[in-house]
C-alpha cells in the first residue's frame, strides 16, 4: 500500500478521533491507534498543529484531523541509539545509521528526538541534525531555555564548537598525517573544511580522514570531498553509493552555555559508548 493522507474537519465537539479516522480511512481502529502512538496523526486547533497520540483526546468543533498513513514506515523497527551523557538540561546520544534525527508527517517512532522523549520522559528539542544515513554524536535539548542557548551556539559554530568527523573516502589522498584545507564556497557562502589523513588502505584504494568542520553548510563534508575527487564511501548523493555511508560524527567540544563548563564528547574515548554524567546548576 502506498502512503495515504486523510484530512477531516471536525464538526461536532466530543467526537473521538479514532472513530472519525476509521470511518474516513476504512482502516481498523487498532491500526489507527498504532499510527497515533507512532506520530502519524495530527490535530490542528486554531493556528497550532501538533501530533495527536491519545485516542481519548476530546475534540472540539472546528478542529482538523490529519492522518498520514504509510504502512511500511509504521512497521519499521528503529535502530537503537545509545545515551552517551545525561546533562539534565540536554543529553548526548550516539545516533546509529538509519535513524532519523526527527520525524516526518508520517511518524516519528524511528527518530532520535522521539526516542529521547520516551526514554528520558522529558520534553526534547532538536538542536542540530545528522543525516539519516550518517552516524555519530547528537545533542538533544530538554527545555526551551536549553534549546535556545544550544541552538545559538550551533549557529555560531565557527567560533564556538569544534565538530570532528571520521570519514572514509574512495581514493588514496596523501600519506598518514598529511593535512589539507578545502576552501570552496557552497550555496554562495564561504565554506571551509580541514582534513587529516589517519589511515590508508592501499589495496582497496581508500583513505580514512579526520575531518574538522570550520563552517556548517548543508552536506558540507560530502560536497567538499566529492569536489576534490575523493567522494565519501556510500554517498549516493555525491558519490556512488552501494555501501553504508562511511561518515561518523566522532567528537564534539564546546563551552556549555548553561553551566559555562567545557564539554568534550568523543566516541573514541567513551567505553562502549556508555558514559553518563549528571550535574545540577
Amino acid at each position: 500500500m502506498s502512503a495515504q493522507q486523510f484530512h477531516i474537519d471536525v464538526t461536532e465537539a466530543g467526537a473521538r478521533a479514532v472513530d472519525l479516522l476509521a470511518a474516513q480511512s476504512q482502516l481498523p481502529k487498532l491500526r489507527i491507534k498504532d499510527a497515533m502512538a507512532k506520530g502519524a496523526v495530527w490535530l490542528r486547533r486554531g493556528s497550532s498543529e501538533t501530533r495527536l497520540r491519545r485516542a481519548t483526546r476530546e475534540l472540539l468543533a472546528g478542529d482538523k484531523l490529519s492522518l498520514y498513513y504509510d504502512a511500511d514506515l509504521l512497521q519499521r523497527e528503529p535502530p537503537t541509539p545509545t545515551l552517551i551523557a545525561d546533562e539534565r538540561h540536554y543529553s548526548v546520544w550516539y545516533k546509529p545509521a538509519g535513524m532519523l534525527a526527527q520525524g516526518t508527517q508520517f511518524g516519528d517512532h524511528c527518530a532520535l528526538l522521539r526516542w529521547s522523549e520516551t526514554t528520558l520522559a522529558r520534553e526534547s528539542f532538536l538542536v542540530h541534525r545528522l543525516d539519516r544515513e550518517a552516524e555519530g554524536l547528537m545533542v538533544i535539548a530538554h527545555s526551551p531555555r536549553a534549546a535556545k542557548a544550544l541552538s545559538q551556539l550551533w549557529q555560531q559554530a565557527e567560533k564556538s564548537i569544534e565538530k570532528i568527523y571520521t570519514v572514509t573516502v574512495n581514493g588514496v589522498s596523501g600519506d598518514i598525517g598529511a593535512q589539507r584545507r578545502i576552501d570552496l564556497p557552497l550555496d554562495g557562502k564561504a565554506s571551509a573544511t580541514e582534513l587529516e589523513v589517519i589511515a590508508i588502505d592501499r589495496e582497496k584504494k581508500r583513505t580514512t580522514l579526520r575531518v574538522k568542520l570550520i563552517t556548517g553548510r548543508k552536506h558540507q563534508i560530502r560536497r567538499h570531498l566529492a569536489a576534490i575527487g575523493f567522494p565519501v564511501i556510500g554517498d549516493y548523493r555525491y558519490g556512488r553509493g552501494g555501501e553504508p555511508l562511511q561518515l561518523r560524527a566522532s567528537a564534539l567540544r564546546f563551552l556549555c552555555p548553561l553551566t559555562k563548563r567545557q564539554r568534550d564528547y568523543n566516541v573514541e574515548t567513551i567505553s562502549a559508548f556508555a558514559h553518563t554524567r549528571g550535574e545540577t546548576d
